[in-house]
Order: structure tokens, then sequence, then C-alpha cells
């Protein structure tokens, strides 16, 4: 994709924040000064992660986090999103380190943005279980007792979606469970753990709450009954179960008597009003019945028992992880979802949004972000009602099952020696956010 920015980006309104997103077992490493999580068991197992690496190491960023908030304050964003770790929460002098992490942040003008729950559970716990939701709440009274008096805005859950998906019907992500339906009740029970969450952050006087959702558009393969039939059946599953529940208070028709016995008398909670609605956004998908042509999610083979298929959406420039490049889906997602869901949607913001591509002069992910901005852009004209944009990541990171072949970040990491170099994107990013101020 060659770079052709168009022009100076229109302006976005007063008090529009602009942030870079990271999470805990992605970057921090340190993993023996910590227990361990699900995805240290996951990746402890051999062919779990394509190069054979862990996110011991990792980015070494609990040990090097000043320099890193060097960089954030360097690239000018008004605030960082990252993850707490909940299993280093519960060792010894875990909870120490985003106390230090928060300060620095503060001290650096840059609001601190946390996600309690970025997919390391801790690997004594277990989503099929509904004991776990309650756990989560313990473990977010803890974090925000001891943080909430600096940190004002907060995300409960980052995509529920993927996790149940990736996570537990699919075995491609940690734990590695291949249940596909059957792993519905992981869903619910996250989704009852983020409103058992923000009813925890409000007794801990949080006013500014929100989770982080993974949606993208989905668009049939065809205008055949069995192609459009499998896009909304796809839709559901990957957009609206868990949207609905947490803006409507109810799952979508036929999906909650999959869900675990007591899931209605669940959704009071899962609905509990939130200030912002998150979105991560990547890439629509193309999706047609199954057994019709390549089954693939994300580059993941998907089983052929599915009842849809998940298609190439051609004619599009790619990333370097194969996703279709298409800025003007995220139009189409936020224009659909305030027509879907009203009055009942909240203030949006894009809590990812971010493309993997090699090099330091990445100006393949120039353009990526220059287009994508424009089309949030383009929502926000249309009358979505967007507050913020936070791109994925602010630096090379463990990228799950993926290891370190995928570079998503504004500034490149050596995995050798763990030097950091801002790429032409943090330059670019850096220079937008001081046209926008």
């Amino acid at each position: 994709m060659a770079t052709d920015t168009g022009g100076a980006i229109p302006r976005f309104p007063a008090g529009f924040v602009w942030g870079v997103s990271t999470s805990a077992h992605q970057i921090e490493g340190a993993a023996g000064e910590r227990e361990p999580s699900v995805w240290d068991v996951f990746t402890g197992e051999p062919g779990r992660v394509k190069d054979g690496s862990t996110a011991a190491v990792a980015c070494d960023h609990y040990h090097r986090y000043r320099e890193d908030v060097a960089l954030l304050a360097g690239l000018g964003v008004d605030a960082y999103r990252f993850s707490v770790s909940w299993p280093r929460v519960n060792s010894p002098g875990g909870l120490d380190f985003y106390d230090r992490l928060v300060d620095e942040l503060c001290a650096a003008g840059v609001r601190p943005v946390p996600t309690l729950f970025h997919w390391d559970l801790p690997a004594a716990l277990d989503w099929l279980e509904r004991d776990t939701a309650a756990r989560f709440a313990d473990h977010v009274t803890v974090v925000a007792e001891r943080l909430g008096d600096r940190v004002g805005k907060w995300i409960t859950l980052n995509e529920p979606a993927e996790h149940t998906l990736l996570g537990h019907a699919l075995g491609a992500h940690a734990p590695g469970r291949r249940l596909l339906f059957d792993a519905l009740p992981a869903a619910h029970h996250q989704l009852l753990a983020h409103g058992l969450a923000v009813r925890a952050l409000r007794a801990a006087g949080a006013t500014d709450i929100g989770i982080a959702n993974s949606h993208g558009p989905t668009w049939p393969a065809s205008a055949e009954p069995a192609d459009t039939a499998a896009a909304d059946l796809y839709d559901v599953l990957l957009n609206r179960l868990f949207a609905d529940p947490v803006l409507l208070g109810r799952y979508p028709d036929g999906m909650g008597e999959l869900m675990p016995p007591d899931a209605e008398s669940d959704l009071k909670v899962i609905a509990e009003p939130l200030d912002w609605y998150g979105v991560n956004y990547y890439a629509p998908a193309r999706v047609g019945a199954p057994g019709t042509g390549g089954a693939e999610y994300g580059g993941l083979a998907l089983p052929a028992e599915l009842p849809f298929s998940v298609r190439e959406i051609e004619g599009r420039p790619v990333t370097d992880f194969g996703w279709p490049v298409v800025p003007e889906g995220l139009t189409e997602l936020l224009t659909g979802f305030r027509e879907r869901y009203g009055d009942r949607l909240p203030p949006v913001v894009i809590t990812e949004n971010g493309c993997s591509y090699e090099g330091v002069d990445d100006q393949d992910r120039i353009a990526y972000l220059d287009a994508h901005i424009r089309a949030l852009h383009d929502a926000l004209a249309a009358g979505v009602d967007v507050r913020g944009y936070f791109v994925w990541s602010l630096m090379d990171n463990f990228e799950w099952a993926e290891g370190y072949a995928r570079r998503f970040g504004l500034v490149h990491v050596d995995f050798a020696t763990l030097r950091r170099t801002p790429k032409a994107s943090y330059h670019w990013f850096r220079e937008l956010l001081r046209a926008q101020r």
C-alpha cells in the first residue's frame, strides 16, 4: 500500500482523546515475578506458538516502563491504554508495579487508562466456571482501591469475543480448548464479569467506565439465501452476542437458550450503564455458507463443521498479517451501530486500531492510520458520538499465537537487545497530534 495521505486530516472536536494501547502479557515480561496465567501454560506446550516463543521476557516493560513512558510523552498522546495483569496483582509486589507506572504516567502528563482483563487469566481459574466472574469483581475492587485516586477512565474487559472464539471454541489461543458452540458459557461468564466489574468500579467511585469489544461489518459472500443466513449467524456470534447484552440487556434471538441456565437473571448485571463503549476495529468479514470456499478467520483454518465460512475480501491491499485494509468499514460499522442501538449506544471510543507491517520506515502503516482516522471522522460527521482513538500498538510485542512474527508497533523493538526505535509512523502520529491541538 503506497503512502497517500491526501492532505491534512480534518480536525476532531476539542476534548477528543488520542492514545495508544498495549497489554500486559504482550509487553511486560518478568514472568518469573508473578503467578502463571493460562498463556504461560499455553505457550509452554510445544506447537502452540508459531515461532515457539513465549512472553517470558517480551519487551521487558516491567523493568523498562520509565523508558516506555518517555516514549509516550515524546509521542504527545493524551492517554495510554495498558492492561493490569490479574496474575501479577495476585503476586507479592505486583500491584506496586502498577502504582509506579500510574505515577510515572501522571508525572509525564499522560492519562492512565487501565484494562482490567486482557486475556491473561490466572492459570488456576476457568471462564467456564461461573465463580470466575465473582473472583474478577474482587480483583477489580483491589485494583480500583489502589489506583482509583489517579485513574479516571477504566476498561473492564478486552475482546471477550476473540477470547471465547480463539481460546475456547477453536483452541488457537489460551487456554487451548476446542469446544465450538459449547464454549458459549465462557462468553456469558465474561459478560457477567464485565457487569460485576462495572458495579465494583462504581462502588469505588469510578465515573468513566467502558468495555473494549471487537467489531467489524459482516458482508455476505453473495445475495444467495444460504450465504446471507451464514453471514447473519456470524454477525450474531462476533458482534451482537457481545454488544446486545451490554447495550440492550438481552441476547440475540436464539442465543439465550444456549447459555447457562441462570443467564437470563444475569442480564440486568451485564447491562449496567456505561459511560462509553469501546470498539476495536481491524477489518470487515466476508462470510458465506460452509463448504463452498476457504474457511478461515484471521489466518486460522476454521473447522469444517462450522455453519459458515469466512472468505477473502478481494481487490483490497492486505497487511503483513494478511488482513484486508478497509478503512470505510469503520465508518460503516459505527453508523450501523448508531442505527441498531440508537440512544442505548453511549459515546464511542476506538480502543484499538492498527496493522502489522515490517520495517522502521513503515509508510504502509502511516497510510493505514491516515485512512482509518479519516474514516473515523466520516463517522463523526455522520452523527456518531466518537470521543477517542487509540492506536494498536505503542510498540512491537508478543503477538499471541503468532509469537514475535507480527509487528504492530509505532516503536520497533529489537527482541535480542530490547532496544526501542521509533518508526516513521511514530513521528507521523506525533505530528498529527500536534496539528490537532
